[in-house]
């Protein structure tokens, strides 16, 4: 019988929960990718999601899932990886336009550090374009973890999935009122 690797059963839970809530209609899902990378044998997985029921713009969050061959090879060769551990990499990100004003990052890094903590690695990286609408940016807010995550924190990741949703709330209320 076939064995699935910690990230097979790390991505089933995380899809779960992400669906649960989709059928829910408490989020919507608006795409996922179950990409696997031959050239370096790794694994990545992603879905983004957004809150039902918007009618103008609206804040998107992604869920990043990535296992590299360390991951697998500690898992599989347990004798040969000692000190390694077999888990995945787990990356949030939300997409956001607004003004360009310190005032506004400001206020987006105090609701990520309240909801997430201060132990969060929390970036926000700005694009724009020079010729649009002036003042208006998009925000990639990233949150991670700085850790291998594992099997064992199953429980967290379902938990994980709520503070993500609480935070897409709170960043389109924020940002936009709640259209």
């Amino acid at each position: 019988m076939f064995d699935p690797t910690a990230f097979d059963n790390m991505k089933v839970v995380i899809e779960g929960s992400f669906y649960d809530r989709d059928s829910a209609g408490k989020i919507v899902i608006t795409d996922r990718n179950d990409i696997i990378n031959l050239a370096k044998m790794s694994r990545f997985f992603n879905i983004f999601l957004t809150l039902p029921e918007i009618s103008g713009p609206s804040v998107t969050a992604k869920l990043e899932l990535e296992s590299g061959l360390e991951n697998l090879a500690a898992e599989l060769l347990a004798s040969s990886q000692a000190g390694r551990l077999p888990g995945c990499f787990i990356r949030l990100q939300f997409f956001l336009e607004h003004g360009d004003e310190v005032k506004v990052y400001q206020d987006i890094e105090a609701i990520f550090t309240e909801i997430w903590g201060e132990t969060r690695k929390i970036t926000q990286v700005v694009e724009y374009n020079p010729l649009a609408k002036p003042n208006q940016i998009r925000n990639v807010v990233t949150v991670e973890f700085d850790r291998l995550i594992g099997e064992e924190q199953l429980e967290d990741i379902v938990e994980m999935v709520d503070f993500l949703i609480i935070t897409l709330q709170r960043l389109q209320e924020y940002i936009y009122g709640r259209e």
